[in-house]
């Protein structure tokens, strides 16, 4: 019994010491209350900046404006569909160098939160996905589905073997503190039963098996299996409560505003609700909370997605989409960070008492620091602590780091910075013009098909334009063209926009809704005895990114097709035989580039063609003087796309009007989305970002497509100023 009584005393001292090497190895922990980094416990304060929404040269300055505002952390998404555009064709270059990134964040003395996923929703083109993707034979997007499991997997490792290749876990001296597998995934789990939970189990346990050395995270997953922390995202997140006791309180998306949409209003959110919202969260237990958006930034090129997200994607961040602070929201956000900060030690080790003085009032004290709390949304009230008496306007909480002295109250707000503004550059821009073509059947580019087929599964979203040709035979003794008539063309169309030419002139121009983006042409046509010819310009604005199997979802002209009025009565068009065209013919031509734009003759002067639909326009500028980021308003526009220097800056639709509630603002009472809305009446987007770093001394090259038809010389080049 002796001896074994030593043995098993031998056991636990050596499963002691292995315990001990593993906790001196792990140099990134939680428990209940802080994440523990080097042996510090940390109450984290994060922000949201992706990196291809911005440009290289803007990520110094938004790192540092984002440290100087008082963060911890860096949060961003890794863009599936950005690194890898064909299947084992990477690219980690310019807007999409991740590790550059990364390293930046690193040397400003910030941490890193991974968020790998890699679906991202992030109202970015397919959810972040390849489009090539979706042709991989027998798949189905996240669920329990080898061939996307096989394809998820292997891109996740290139990830993380990259980040461990150079050392950027934080175990390797590197700043990644913390990473996230799948997104948001909790509901379509649910929607979908067991797969679902099959699929979780299996990524969770794929991920764990990385060995990363830091925790992972699924946000928005009360099933995440340990280790893995499940977290909340929201406007609000202060009654949220992880799966296990001994998980950290995390809040992955502190929503700072909401996205802008082509035919909706502009969102904003006060910042005294956004502080607001936050305070609650640390008060109640939160050990890292991360502002989604901190930058927000641009959706250049074609990587907004569908239901008609705008270029720009600002959304009311702290940092505006041009990376000046947004005041008076980043400033007062700077501040409650100080105060929390202040009371970063006792908030990380102790529990906190919890009082109610009052209906709609709290406070909470630890050792020692202390929130007190207003929670009603239209009355001040005087809360009494420790024999002080502390006044409380509507729906805020003061922060007392010494359980005396009030530093912040979430609706005061002190610091009052100067807000951006455009200034108009002087000098107008000398615009020149070329008519884009209605393309022939005949043309070598086109397929033809029996009947209509899914855009996409044509255009592998290599444009938004797809080309439908057909070919209309009238007789000389139909009866519309004695009595003047005309047929009732109507086309079916899964969005997003719809242009309908009859014999090579535009005979009508439709426009799915945020409600719907199914449309419908119904327009009478002038057809003529003999051969008419029949083309459909079909776009896309962007593909849908969020949704249960979204892989399956169709855009384009899907039929039915048909012309009533003949002499048959109704004549269907849908199974006859239709020729398809990808892309527009100055996109082949690359006009958008100073050798393809010189490839061709440009109208100028007199001649110029304005307030004509599927028209390229050209024009030539040199830089304005200074550093202010640039933008170009384009309200005299309808829609379509814009470049400078052969980058793209993205799609244009000002045309598109904002429809809505606009009205007063109170920053008390619960926020949605939808409640503090402006520009209702106005365009959705007019200005549209140009870096500065895209732009020469002199010679500059700015091209617009535009396919409705609006004035170019109205067109005009401002600064962004604070």
């Amino acid at each position: 019994m002796g001896s074994m009584r030593r043995i098993n005393i031998l056991v636990l001292i050596a499963l002691m010491l292995s315990l001990t090497c593993a906790s001196v190895k792990a140099t990134v922990s939680y428990d209940d209350k802080a994440f523990i980094i080097n042996g510090k416990r940390r109450i984290l304060i994060s922000g949201s900046i992706h990196y291809p929404r911005s440009t290289p040269e803007m990520w110094p300055d938004l790192i540092q404006k984002a440290k100087d505002g008082g963060l911890d952390v860096i949060q961003t998404y890794v863009f599936w569909n950005g690194h890898e555009p064909s299947p084992g064709k990477y690219n980690f270059e310019g807007r999409f160098d991740l590790v550059k990134f990364i390293k930046l964040a690193q040397q400003a003395g910030l941490y890193v939160h991974l968020r790998i996923g890699p679906f991202v929703c992030a109202e970015w083109n397919f959810g972040g996905f390849p489009v090539w993707l979706k042709y991989v034979p027998g798949i189905e997007f996240r669920t329990d589905n080898q061939p996307f499991k096989v394809a998820m997997q292997g891109f996740v490792e290139k990830i993380v073997n990259m980040m461990k290749s150079e050392k950027l876990f934080e175990p390797q001296g590197g700043p990644i503190i913390m990473s996230q597998i799948e997104n948001e995934y909790g509901p379509v789990e649910w929607e979908i039963g067991a797969p679902g939970k099959a699929y979780s189990a299996w990524v969770a346990k794929m991920a764990v098996g990385l060995d990363t050395g830091v925790p992972w995270i699924m946000c928005k997953q009360e099933t995440a299996p340990d280790p893995i922390i499940d977290t909340c995202n929201g406007f609000y997140c202060e009654g949220f409560r992880p799966n296990k006791p001994y998980k950290p309180k995390m809040w992955t998306e502190v929503w700072t505003g909401w996205y802008t949409q082509f035919g909706g209003p502009i969102p904003h959110r006060p910042a005294e609700d956004l502080a607001f919202s936050v305070a609650r969260f640390v008060q109640n237990n939160g050990s890292f909370f991360n502002y989604y958006m901190y930058h927000g930034g641009t959706n250049f090129g074609r990587t907004a997605s569908g239901l008609f997200i705008a270029t720009s994607y600002d959304y009311d961040a702290p940092l505006d989409e041009y990376g000046l602070p947004h005041e008076t929201k980043w400033a007062h956000l700077r501040d409650l960070h100080k105060a929390i900060k202040q009371s970063e030690a006792a908030l990380a080790s102790s529990y906190p008492i919890v009082t109610w003085p009052g209906k709609n009032q709290e406070i909470k004290s630890g050792d020692c620091s202390a929130f007190l709390s207003n929670f009603d949304p239209t009355y001040s009230s005087k809360l009494t602590f420790q024999n002080v008496q502390y006044n409380l306007p509507p729906w805020s909480i003061s922060i007392l780091p010494d359980c005396k002295t009030e530093v912040y109250n979430t609706a005061r707000i002190s610091s009052k910075g100067s807000k951006a503004k455009m200034i108009g550059v002087d000098g107008g821009l000398s615009w020149q013009s070329y008519n884009e073509e209605t393309p022939s059947a005949d043309d070598s580019d086109t397929l033809t098909m029996q009947g209509l087929w899914e855009q996409i599964n044509v255009t592998r979203d290599n444009s938004d334009y797809l080309w439908y040709l057909t070919q209309v035979n009238i007789g000389s003794n139909e009866g519309f063209l004695k009595s003047g008539k005309w047929p009732l063309l109507t086309v079916m169309s899964a969005g997003h926009s719809l242009h309908v030419f009859i014999n090579g002139q535009l005979s009508g121009t439709v426009y799915g809704s945020l409600d719907n983006t199914k449309l419908t042409y119904n327009g009478n046509v002038n057809l003529r005895a003999g051969v008419n010819k029949i083309s459909l310009l079909s776009v896309a604005v962007g593909l849908p990114n969020v949704g249960l199997h979204f892989e399956r979802w169709n855009t384009g002209v899907l039929g039915p097709i048909t012309l009533k009025g003949v002499n048959e009565g109704t004549r269907d068009l849908t199974k006859q035989t239709w020729s398809y065209k990808v892309g527009l013919k100055g996109e082949s031509l690359k006009l958008d580039t100073i050798t393809g734009s010189s490839s061709i003759e440009w109208v100028k002067g007199s001649l110029l063609a304005q307030k004509q639909p599927l028209t390229w326009y050209k024009t030539t500028f040199n830089a304005p003087e200074g550093n202010d980021p640039l933008a170009l308003d384009m309200l005299s526009m309808g829609k379509g796309e814009i470049w400078i220097n052969g980058e793209s800056i993205g799609r244009h639709w000002p045309g598109y009007i904002a429809k809505g509630s606009c009205g007063g603002c109170n920053y008390a009472g619960t926020f949605t989305e939808k409640k503090c809305q402006t520009d209702c009446g106005q365009p959705s987007q007019r200005w549209y970002h140009i870096p500065r770093s895209w732009v020469k001394p002199s010679g500059n090259l700015l091209v617009v497509f535009e396919e409705w038809g609006g004035d170019p010389t109205k067109i005009s080049l401002a600064r962004r100023t604070a």
